[in-house]
């Protein structure tokens, strides 16, 4: 977590109201910014799969995202 490159920015960037329409789609973008030179990108990627978070953007990825991820997993 000292090198998560989201420490210093305000959760709420990654707990959009909506990822729907220009406001929530703008918000996913500044969110993935953070998130892609992060240097615990797949640790965080890996917590959130294997926790199965059901809420926020974690390394990136919204929801439906992870959720496709861990059935992805599963059918494997």
């Amino acid at each position: 977590m000292k090198r998560a490159a989201c420490r210093d920015v305000d959760p709420e960037l990654f707990f959009p109201v909506s990822y729907d329409g220009p406001a929530g789609k703008r918000q996913l973008k500044q969110a993935r910014n953070v998130c892609r030179p992060c240097p615990c990108y797949e640790a965080c990627l890996a917590w959130a799969l294997e926790n199965a978070v059901d809420d926020g953007i974690w390394a990136g990825t919204t929801p439906a995202q992870r959720r496709a991820l861990r059935a992805n997993r599963t059918a494997v």
